[in-house]
């Protein structure tokens, strides 16, 4: 019986000084990329609403090691409530040290066969520019939406 306890004393101390294991940290897929589209248009303003009623909200991270990404400029582009593309639909913002970002908009009305969504393309010092597109259900309120990048 001593034997046995000291076997398992044994274990958990080897175990408590040990680092976790690889399969425990934490990992982060990239993002897929989408269309960007005819309409985007760069240097949109600076700004966190273009709308109401609609909120996308996130973490820009970084691929693998889930770090986040402050100061990341995050831009949007959608249709307006009628359906049609316009510079009021438009927008940036600056992911804060944390790298979270939110904005709030009109929900996208599905046009032309294609469902709702919101265009967005995520640019970074050191990471590979990222378009893509979210795709919120119908009467959807907040969108929990984060972007993972890849570096370059």
């Amino acid at each position: 019986m001593t034997n046995r306890i000291a076997l398992i004393s044994l274990i958990l101390c080897v175990n408590w000084f040990l680092p976790l294991p690889l399969a425990a940290e934490k990992k982060c897929t990239p993002t897929a990329a989408d269309a960007q589209g005819p309409f985007y248009k760069p240097s949109v303003p600076l700004r966190d609403r273009t709308g109401t009623g609609f909120i996308i909200e996130g973490t820009v991270r970084s691929a693998g090691s889930c770090e986040a990404i402050g100061g990341a400029r995050v831009e949007w582009w959608q249709t307006s409530p009628a359906g049609l593309y316009d510079d009021d639909h438009r927008g940036a913002q600056l992911s804060d040290n944390e790298g979270q970002y939110r904005i709030e908009t009109d929900f996208p009305p599905p046009y032309s066969g294609r469902p709702s969504h919101v265009h967005f393309k995520v640019f970074a010092s050191g990471y590979r520019t990222l378009t893509t597109q979210v795709y919120p259900a119908k009467d959807q309120g907040i969108l929990p939406s984060d972007f993972v990048l890849i570096k370059k």
